[in-house]
C-alpha cells in the first residue's frame, strides 16, 4: 500500500476502534434485559475497559518505540475485533468481560502506535493530522449508537459488533501493508517503560495539562446528563447537549490541530483548558437548560479547536524515539485521571451537590494547568519539536 495512503489509513483504525466502544454503550441494557447482568457488573464492564487500555498504554505501546508500530497497530486492531465479536455472541458476564478486556488491550497497545506513526510521517502537517485522528476517533464514538439504532431491533444487538470486528480484522490486515517510519535501530531504547521520562520536564508539564482535560471529561461526562434532568430539562435537550459538545471535535479537529500547530501547543491546550473550567464554574451556577445548552456548545468549539494541543506538545518535547512511550503514558494516565474522575465527581455531586462537584473540577483543572506551565518552562512557546537533555530533572 502507497505511503500517501498512511494516515487515511490509520483515520478509519481510530474510527472503528472508537465505533465499537460506542456501540457497547447503547447496548447495555440489553446486556441487563436479556442476559440479567446487574447494574453494577455493567459499571465494571465499562471501567474494566478504561483500566485494560492504561495498563496497555502504559506496559505495551512503548515498544512501538523499538521498531514495532505497525506490528502493534495490526495485532492492537484484530485483539480488538475478537473482543467485539464476543461481547456479540456472549451471553454472561464472564463472556463479556473478557471480550471488553480484549477490546481495552488491543486499544491501548494500538492507539499510541498511530499517533506516533501519525507524527513520524508527516512532522510539517503534524497538527493538521493529529487533529484528524480526533475528528475519526469522535466520528467513530457518535456512529457507534446509529450503528446500533439501525440494526439493533431488526437484526439483532450483536450485528453492529460484528461489523465493528469485521472492519478492524480488514483494517489489520491493510495496515500489515502500509509503509510505516519505524525507528532505526541504533536509536531504539532499552527502557521497557516510559515513567522515566516524566524526567523531561517540559514532558512532565504537556502531561499535567493533558491530565487536566481529562479530569474535565470526566467530571462532565458523569454528571452532565443527570444535571440537566434535575434541573427539569427533557431528554432530548440532554441528548441534544453531548451532541452539542461532541460535534465540534468532529468538524474543528484539523482546523484546531493547524491553530495549535500555528501557536503553539502548550498555549493553545493551556488556553483550551482555562476556558474550560469557566465553562465548568459555570454549569455549576446556572440553573436554566437552555442557558448551558448554549454554553455547552461553546464549550465544544473551545475543545475543537484546543484538544489536540496537549498532544501535539508530547510530540514536540519528548525524545523522537520515544514518541509512542511518551504517548502511551500520556494516554494511560489521561484515562486512569478520566476514569477516577469520573467516579468521584458521582459521589461529589450526590453528597455535596452541583455546584460543589464543577467547582473543585475547575479548580483542580486550573492547578494542573498552572504547573504545566511551570515545568514546561522555555517550551511553553515553542512551536516546532525541541528535545534537550538539559531540561531532564536529576
Amino acid at each position: 500500500m502507497s505511503s500517501r495512503r498512511l494516515v487515511p489509513t490509520l483515520q478509519v483504525v481510530s474510527l472503528a476502534s472508537s465505533m465499537g466502544y460506542g456501540v457497547m454503550f447503547t447496548v447495555l441494557d440489553d446486556f441487563r434485559g436479556n442476559y440479567g447482568i446487574p447494574e453494577s457488573s455493567l459499571g465494571l464492564l465499562v471501567a474494566l475497559g478504561f483500566f485494560t487500555s492504561f495498563a496497555a498504554q502504559i506496559l505495551i505501546a512503548p515498544l512501538a518505540d523499538k521498531g514495532h508500530a505497525r506490528r502493534l497497530v495490526m495485532l492492537g486492531a484484530w485483539v480488538e475485533a475478537i473482543g467485539t465479536l464476543g461481547m456479540a455472541f456472549g451471553t454472561n458476564f464472564t463472556v463479556l468481560a473478557l471480550s471488553r478486556f480484549l477490546m481495552g488491550v488491543g486499544a491501548g497497545a494500538a492507539l499510541p502506535a498511530v499517533r506516533r506513526i501519525v507524527v513520524q510521517s508527516d512532522r510539517e502537517n503534524m497538527g493538521r493530522n493529529l487533529g484528524r485522528i480526533l475528528s475519526f476517533d469522535v466520528a467513530g464514538f457518535a456512529t457507534g449508537p446509529v450503528l446500533s439504532a439501525i440494526l439493533a431491533d431488526t437484526v439483532g444487538f450483536g450485528a453492529p459488533f460484528i461489523i465493528v470486528a469485521g472492519a478492524l480484522l480488514v483494517l489489520g490486515f491493510m495496515v500489515a501493508r502500509l509503509e510505516v517510519p519505524e525507528t532505526s535501530e541504533e536509536l531504539r531504547t532499552e527502557k521497557r517503560l516510559a515513567f522515566d521520562l516524566l524526567r523531561v520536564k517540559p514532558l512532565a508539564g504537556a502531561i499535567f495539562i493533558g491530565v487536566a482535560l481529562f479530569l474535565m471529561i470526566g467530571t462532565f461526562d458523569a454528571t452532565f446528563v443527570v444535571m440537566m434532568d434535575d434541573l427539569g430539562a427533557s431528554s432530548w435537550m440532554s441528548n441534544v447537549g453531548i451532541t452539542a459538545f461532541a460535534l465540534p471535535l468532529v468538524f474543528l479537529g484539523p482546523i484546531g490541530g493547524r491553530l495549535t500547530q500555528h501557536v503553539g501547543p502548550f498555549v493553545a491546550a493551556a488556553t483550551g483548558i482555562l476556558f474550560g473550567a469557566i465553562f465548568m464554574t459555570s454549569y455549576g451556577a446556572l440553573t436554566v437548560p437552555l442557558i448551558i445548552l448554549t454554553i455547552g456548545l461553546f464549550h465544544g468549539i473551545v475543545d475543537g479547536l484546543t484538544v489536540t494541543g496537549s498532544g501535539m506538545a508530547v510530540s514536540m518535547v519528548a525524545p523522537p524515539e520515544r514518541l509512542a512511550g511518551a504517548q502511551g503514558l500520556m494516554g494511560g494516565l489521561q484515562t486512569l485521571v478520566g476514569g477516577v474522575a469520573a467516579a468521584l465527581a458521582g459521589l461529589n455531586y450526590e453528597h455535596l451537590g452541583r455546584t460543589v462537584t464543577f467547582s473543585v473540577a475547575a479548580a483542580l483543572m486550573v492547578a494542573l494547568v498552572v504547573c504545566g506551565l511551570l515545568f514546561a518552562g522555555g517550551a511553553v512557546r515553542s512551536t516546532s519539536p525541541r528535545f534537550r537533555k538539559e531540561e531532564l530533572v536529576s
